[in-house]
This record gives structure tokens, sequence and C-alpha cells, in this order.
């Protein structure tokens, strides 16, 4: 059953407000990404998911005329957040506050034409079941994307499958402390998942953790393996049973965005 948010098809007025968390709050003054421009265009348009908050769509804009100066190619951008944000019935947990951001690893020389982009497939980066990278389809194109992303001070995340990660862990770079933001994350095997922070001056936006210090390519990194095995760790006995999870409760400014 669709959630209220998913009902709504314009945002509202008024200049970008992120609200509460990533994964519980919702969105002010979205703005539209436009479908296609330099260096990139919108994917699946038609679910109108292309909204964000100011600080994302120009970051987006920016990244993408960036990676044509680069010559890496076509974006495709997927996902950003619905016009007021908020939450989806199935799909993301995340995306409902504007400043997250899905983008393909499929790159295209060229952008692609209308009936292409109505039936483009996502292109895999790992053999999911051998747990290693597919090495015809990955390249230094989607590493240097990701490189380039990371490199920006508004992005506070990006997620990738591990075995991605680790790949970009094995490469050469001149400056590795931007890999500290790219955090591995099953499922994202055929994109990366940008996240920013919180716009300057945000009162109602909570703020993401800063990630671990070192570049993550260590033992963190490994204990994602399914051949990895964990140190033995004896625990004491108790018999308090774990807390029930408290249920999402949205900020009370998400009511006044959904019906204004």
């Amino acid at each position: 059953m669709a959630t209220p948010w998913e009902k709504v098809k314009n945002p509202s007025h008024g200049d970008s407000n992120s609200i509460g968390s990533y994964a519980n709050g919702c969105l002010a003054g979205g703005e539209r990404l436009p479908l296609q421009g330099d260096g990139y265009q919108v994917i699946r348009s038609e679910r109108g998911r292309y909204y964000g908050h100011r600080e994302m769509i120009v970051f987006l804009q920016q990244l993408m005329q960036q990676s044509q100066q680069l010559n890496i190619g076509n974006v495709l951008v997927g996902d950003i957040a619905m016009p007021r944000g908020g939450r989806f019935s199935s799909g993301h947990a995340s995306h409902q506050t504007g400043l997250d951001a899905d983008i393909w690893l499929r790159i295209p020389e060229k952008p692609l034409t209308a009936k292409q982009l109505k039936t483009v497939s996502a292109l895999p980066m790992v053999d999911v079941n051998k747990y290693k990278i597919i090495e015809k389809n990955w390249s230094i194109k989607q590493a240097q994307l990701i490189q380039l992303a990371a490199s920006d001070d508004r992005v506070a995340r990006i997620f990738v499958h591990p075995v991605i990660k680790q790949q970009l862990c094995k490469t050469q770079w001149k400056q590795r402390d931007w890999l500290s933001k790219v955090r591995p994350w099953f499922g994202h095997y055929y994109h990366f998942h940008v996240r920013l922070n919180c716009p300057e001056g945000s009162t109602t936006c909570k703020p993401q953790t800063p990630p671990p210090e070192g570049d993550g390519c260590g033992t963190e990194l490994a204990s994602w393996s399914p051949n990895y095995k964990a140190p033995e760790v004896t625990k004491p006995l108790t018999n308090v049973k774990p807390k029930p999870k408290p249920k999402k409760v949205l900020p009370a400014m998400c009511a006044t965005v959904l019906k204004s």
C-alpha cells in the first residue's frame, strides 16, 4: 500500500529544508533535478523520485560537469527523493530528506535515447555468489566517479558493495583519505549511494555520524566477507532480554510539510 508521501506529486513551497534523519524525516521546499543535463540523465523518471534538497541538486549537477571534464562518460542518476521526501512503501529505508541519491555504475559513452532510457537495465559490478568483481564491467571510470564524489566536502557517506570497496582499496591513489567515507553495504553492487551532510545552518536535520578513522580497508572490510571468521569472544550468561526497537515517529514538522 502506498504511503501518504508517495501520493504527493509536488514539492511544498519555500526554501529547501531537510527535516529529521535520513531514514526518518521529510523534505520541505524540494527542488527538481532536470531529467537531462550536462553529463547525466535521470533514469526511471516515471517514479517521480528526482527531487532533493537544493544542496543535493547543485552537488549532482556539479559532479556531472566534473565527470564530463574527465571524460568519464554519461552518468545515470537513479532515485533521490519523492517531492516531499518521506517514507517509501518499499525499496528504500533512507532517501527521506532529499540528501541521498543513487548513481548507477553503468556509464554509457553517450546519452541514451528516449527509448533506451525506458529499457536500460542495471549493470552489476559484483558477482555476488562468488564475492568478486566482474572485471569486464568494472573500469577506472567507475572508480574515478566514486572518488570524485567522495572527495567533495559536502559528502558524508558513500555506500557500495563490500567487493567494490575492496576493489577501490586495491587501487593505487595519490590521496586515500576519501576512502574513509566509502562504506561497505550489501545490495549496492550496480550503483553507489551518495549521502550529503546536513546543509550548513540547518537546524532541523539530524546529522550523519562521522566515519571511523582510517581508510576502512583492513579488518573492518574483511569482516564483510562470507569467509571471514570472527575471533571467538566468551559472553557472560545473562537473562536480560534485548529491548525491542522503538517505533519511529516522524518529526512533527513533517505533518505540516505533508499537508501544506
